[in-house]
């Protein structure tokens, strides 16, 4: 049997753990990092999420003109250290790759552990996982500069 392989990238935070983990489900913050790295010709077309263990989501990409429907199933939810998640394109549903996200509180900010574990067919593609799951992540820390921090971001699950 072959072994999966692992996208991992690190990231440090200097906002509270609760502000990141929240960004992943609030869907104003959503739209302002989710595929928004500035690079090409790439932007949310629409998204639904269902935040909830066993609710599902939909990040539909306009890239370079063509639509790509990004979807998943939220495997756990604990509030505010781990999120974990299948995802997949519409076109390859039902076959999934999982992403986990794990949150460590430290004395200033957090830390974002994110590890995109996918089968052994994507050996290849490991290190531009790794690179666009990095992008993301860059995404998401100039969205909390641009807004210097202090933007409350609540969700409810």
């Amino acid at each position: 049997m072959s072994q999966p392989v692992h996208a991992i990238v690190l990231r440090r935070f200097d906002v509270p753990v609760e502000r990141v983990f929240n960004a992943w489900f609030d869907p104003v913050w959503l739209g302002r990092w989710m595929f928004c790295s500035g690079e090409g010709d790439e932007h949310i077309v629409r998204f639904t999420l269902d935040a909830r263990v066993g609710g599902m989501f939909s990040f539909v990409v306009n890239r370079q003109g063509t639509e790509v429907d990004h979807v998943g199933e939220y495997l756990e939810i604990d509030r505010p250290r781990l999120l974990v998640f299948t995802w997949a394109t519409r076109e390859s549903y039902p076959k999934t790759s999982r992403v986990i996200v794990e949150l460590t509180p430290c004395e200033s900010g957090c830390e974002v552990k994110l590890t995109h574990v996918m089968g052994s067919g994507w050996s290849a593609q490991v290190d531009w996982a790794a690179e666009a799951w990095s992008k993301l992540l860059d995404a998401l820390e100039e969205a909390i500069a641009q807004d210097g921090g202090t933007r409350a971001v609540e969700t409810t699950f």
